[in-house]
């Protein structure tokens, strides 16, 4: 009997993670409640066992007196020196209890005490499985509806994904295979209640980190991120390793660590920044891909005004306001965003040059942007065109060799 106790005890510890130690208190709760249940009392109980061998003894300990008045908390001075002469009155006698005569509800009690305490442990360790795994991702497997909530497994229990967590449009089968991120874990009579999300922002930045080795180990850092999600997300990335490319490793050979996270993400679109302790650059880059004239942002105020060539201006403030939107939130800034011809009619804009400003490629001889409209010694005086025959000349301080790309007359 005392085998097959052993064996059961290593295979709960086995199957379900609770400990032998928490069996064998369980056990003895039990057998201590048997004994109440069928002598009435439980405070002279004492049970011994073995944890090596899972042999057990229950004993009742009588106090010896000259005249007994409970058989249950005491023995007579006769009976006692019968067990041993040594006895005295005031001593305390051990008397072994035979656990093979409890009563038929004494024993279903202790099954039932033993029973409770293990789904105790149970929960408890479901618990603190899952309550580690708190604000990470995990996959699960879609279970089925529950209104609209879904349930979705993640092994040893189901979580809940509920209306406000899902993304708008995506539509799950039954057995489907998606990674969730972990927002709560509770524990409730019934074991853990798991909340899952696929909405959360830091569900974005933990694929990432399953994905990229360099953000796994901390050569590039996610520093910021803003989503909407279903739609767009945006992520400012840093790199601490000067030779690593942040942004070419969140992107991967031919895109491919980013395309795993966009199908992951059923095709939402990610756009992934450098980040900039400047805070008039990283608003630039935020608003990547449009192009930006000029940034003047207040770092106290969290305000930034931004004027973008007339012809980005929808592009920088993107459909329904989402680039824009995106690009506030990832930054912390209060963005205004202006075109050119709008910052220079409300003065809030100075007459720059505009550097994003497109050249038209003539077809004779062919494109003549060149440095030499960066040089600082060009002046008024250079043309790029006759004024006279309308023709195309080369000017020569363009070129380090005279002559050099001039096209015959």
């Amino acid at each position: 009997m005392n085998n097959e106790l052993l064996e059961a005890l290593n295979i709960l510890e086995k199957e379900k993670d609770i400990s032998k130690d928490t069996l064998l208190e369980a056990i003895v709760n039990s057998l201590i409640t048997a004994c109440k249940n069928h002598f009435g009392k439980s405070e002279n109980i004492k049970v011994e066992i073995d944890p090596d061998t899972c042999e057990f003894h229950v004993y009742q300990e009588k106090t010896v007196v000259e005249e007994v008045e409970d058989n249950t908390t005491e023995i007579s001075l006769g009976n006692a020196k019968m067990i041993d002469s040594h006895y005295d009155l005031g001593d305390i006698v051990n008397i072994e209890v035979k656990s093979k005569e409890f009563g038929r509800i004494a024993t279903q009690n202790a099954k039932n005490v033993i029973l409770q305490k293990i789904r105790e442990e149970e929960r408890k360790v479901l618990f603190n499985q899952y309550y580690g795994k708190e604000k990470d991702v995990v996959t699960g497997i879609v279970q089925r509806n529950m209104g609209r909530n879904i349930s979705i497994n993640l092994g040893k229990v189901d979580a809940i994904l509920s209306e406000n967590e899902q993304v708008r449009g995506e539509v799950f089968r039954p057995t489907e295979r998606i990674k969730v991120y972990i927002l709560e874990v509770k524990s409730t009579s019934k074991g853990p209640k798991i909340l899952v999300s696929r909405t959360h922002p830091e569900l974005v930045k933990r694929l990432f980190e399953s994905e990229v080795t360099e953000v796994k180990e901390g050569i590039v850092e996610i520093k910021s991120i803003s989503r909407e999600a279903g739609s767009r997300t945006k992520i400012a990335v840093w790199s601490n390793d000067p030779d690593v490319d942040p942004v070419g490793a969140c992107v991967g050979l031919n895109g491919a660590r980013v395309n795993a996270i966009v199908n992951e993400l059923r095709g939402e679109k990610i756009d992934i920044i450098n980040w900039n302790e400047n805070s008039a650059m990283l608003i630039e880059n935020a608003l990547s891909p449009a192009k930006v004239i000029s940034v003047i942002a207040d770092a106290e105020e969290k305000t930034a005004k931004v004027v973008v060539p007339d012809y980005q201006l929808s592009l920088a403030i993107g459909k329904e306001g989402q680039n824009a939107r995106l690009a506030a939130r990832l930054t912390g800034f209060k963005i205004d965003i202006k075109s050119e011809t709008q910052a220079r009619e409300s003065g809030d804009f100075m007459d720059y040059e505009n550097d994003y400003e497109d050249y038209e490629e003539l077809d004779e001889p062919g494109n003549y942007e060149d440095e030499a409209m960066k040089d600082p010694e060009y002046d008024e005086e250079d043309k790029w065109l006759d004024e006279e025959e309308d023709l195309p000349v080369i000017h020569e301080s363009a070129y380090d060799t005279p002559g050099e790309g001039q096209e015959d007359e």
